[in-house]
């Protein structure tokens, strides 16, 4: 063929139509590897229904306006809402019994838990964990992270405090089976490795913290690094097959990897502060938000490297994976402070793996 023929104005509108369906194709592969949309303001934590086709997410409404709070279930594909639990009361943390199909939800500023059927959308009772009345003086325990043991259907919540514990709650009777004290200064982080009867959690005093879920004692508190740096261990989240924990750190710009075993640090990971961790054992990797940076890791698991990083801005939250471990769900909060209320809903983002 000539190049005459090459330049031909048929087939540079062929050439022109076929570029631009590639790009069309492109541009909706790109589109649907990240869908964002708004939800509601204060949204916090997540919880997946793989058998009721639902994400659920908390959010806490305005500080301002709003008494209570509002409970969203999601389509996890579009993103869209297909039902809007309200509650008096402001829940930010969440948890799914997946085998009673029950939502227990962390009401923060109330000190309490709430356990809401996840297909009537019926609330079943609350317990309030601490019943102090603030004060000057007085700062009642806060919950913040609550894990769900199916097997048991019993549910652990972090009490957040100069001097936190962490509560277990009986999940057929809501009522408080033991209070495990002495878990360090805000202890915030919360795992779960229910076949083996252990319970971890992580705080500011740097310390990772190993609990028997069969008496509810403390086995160990590991001081994790005694480098002289100041250190908060906001997060964790568990690889149990390879007796694993990632952690994240608010103050210093690294993931670790500590060791199940013995407490050790594995590898520190060169990351901005960061908030949520997540492993998917699926896919070997480990996704972790960093707040202020506006940004997701993605971690391989086997090599610690980064391999890819979303942009996520404004203030990417909380983290949320479908069964499969082939869709991530982030919560990405507006900026907002007690003087100056955000004006928008934050958002809720779904990036297929």
């Amino acid at each position: 063929m000539s190049l005459r023929h090459l330049c031909s104005p048929r087939l540079r509108g062929s050439l022109l139509l076929g570029s631009f369906l590639v790009a069309s194709t492109f541009n909706v592969q790109a589109a649907e590897e990240m869908l964002r949309k708004a939800v509601g303001k204060g949204a916090y934590e997540m919880a997946v229904s793989q058998q009721d086709n639902a994400l659920w997410v908390a959010t806490s409404q305005s500080r301002k306006m709003d008494k209570g709070g509002v409970v969203y279930r999601l389509d996890p594909v579009t993103l869209e809402v297909t039902q809007a639990i309200h509650n008096d009361v402001k829940p930010f943390g969440v948890t799914l019994n997946n085998t009673t199909q029950t939502l227990w939800l962390g009401n923060t500023t109330s000190s309490a838990v709430t356990a809401i059927d996840a297909k009537t959308g019926e609330v079943k009772g609350r317990l309030v964990l601490d019943e102090r009345q603030r004060s000057e003086t007085v700062k009642p325990l806060q919950p913040r992270e609550l894990v769900a043991d199916d097997s048991t259907n019993t549910v652990y919540i972090t009490g957040v405090g100069k001097e936190s514990v962490i509560w277990v709650i009986d999940g057929n009777t809501l009522k408080l089976k033991e209070t495990i004290a002495n878990t360090g200064t805000y202890s915030t982080g919360l795992a779960l490795d229910a076949q083996a009867k252990r319970l971890y959690t992580t705080n500011a005093d740097g310390e990772l913290v190993t609990i028997d879920t069969a008496t509810h004692k403390i086995l160990s508190r590991k001081k994790v690094q005694d480098d002289g740096k100041e250190h908060f261990y906001l997060n964790l989240s568990l690889d149990t097959a390879g007796q694993r924990a990632f952690i994240t750190d608010s103050k210093q710009p690294e993931v670790l990897v500590v060791s199940l075993k013995d407490g050790k640090v594995i590898e520190k990971i060169a990351a901005p502060e960061s908030l949520a961790v997540l492993f998917n054992p699926a896919r070997n990797e480990a996704y972790v938000t960093h707040r202020e940076a506006g940004k997701v890791s993605v971690i391989d698991t086997r090599t610690y490297k980064v391999t890819r990083t979303f942009s996520t801005p404004t203030f990417p939250n909380s983290l949320a994976l479908s069964a499969d471990g082939k869709t991530l769900y982030v919560t990405v909060k507006q900026k907002s402070t007690r003087q100056q209320e955000a004006t928008q809903p934050d958002d809720v983002i779904r990036i297929v793996l």
